[in-house]
């Protein structure tokens, strides 16, 4: 997936998505998408006088308390899934999910003002799709969101971005590590990244991830 222009910051802040949730207990999820989009950029809007670590504290609170990254990381690993240990899947969510936050922040932070429509709704038993654009002066970028329902409320699992799926990205890059080193290997390789992003944006703050 090749972003370019002015709207490259949106798509990533739409990639960024997949990691934030709402707690709307009984909404459909194209309520939950709109209420979860609102919300993150309300906060970029309203707050741009409030220190960056106060702001991103409000985002992050949204992406550790609402995003089902254990589902999310089981389809990211696929049959790795099934043969990691129970200690491997606790790691690998939880650096996994340090990873996405990582990488998309700064982008984040980058939103300029472009505007989300809404399209169709799709939803068959606990799944959902739900289509949105990402319009700009000049382009017209097709995101959808796929959730899943747990116990009454919609939690987002991936984003489709001009047909490219996050999750089969990252499954892709994970399933080769994977072959190559087993899973010790990837668990070192994203505490890699997680450490190598934070040394080149102190600003940002956090610690390296620790095992």
């Amino acid at each position: 997936m090749q972003a370019k222009g002015g709207w490259r910051s949106w798509i990533l802040l739409a990639c960024l998505w997949v990691s934030m949730g709402a707690a709307l207990a009984g909404q459909g999820p194209t309520a939950m998408v709109s209420h979860t989009i609102d919300s993150i950029i309300d906060i970029l809007r309203t707050q741009k006088a409030v220190p960056r670590e106060q702001v991103w504290a409000q985002i992050g609170q949204i992406i550790d308390a609402h995003f089902d990254f254990r589902s999310m990381s089981q389809s990211v690993l696929a049959t790795n899934w099934q043969a990691a240990s129970k200690a491997e899947k606790r790691q690998f969510v939880e650096f996994f999910s340090q990873y996405l936050e990582d990488t998309y922040r700064t982008k984040i932070e980058s939103y300029t003002n472009q505007r989300v429509e809404y399209g169709k709704e799709t939803i068959k038993g606990s799944r959902a799709t739900v289509e949105t654009f990402i319009v700009t002066d000049a382009n017209r970028i097709p995101v959808n969101y796929k959730l899943k329902n747990n116990d009454g409320e919609w939690f987002a699992y991936d984003v489709v971005i001009e047909g490219a799926s996050l999750v089969n990205n990252y499954r892709n890059t994970f399933d080769a590590i994977v072959k190559s080193q087993g899973m010790e290997g990837l668990l070192k390789d994203l505490e890699a990244r997680i450490s190598r992003y934070r040394a080149a944006h102190p600003q940002n703050g956090g610690a390296p991830a620790a095992r």
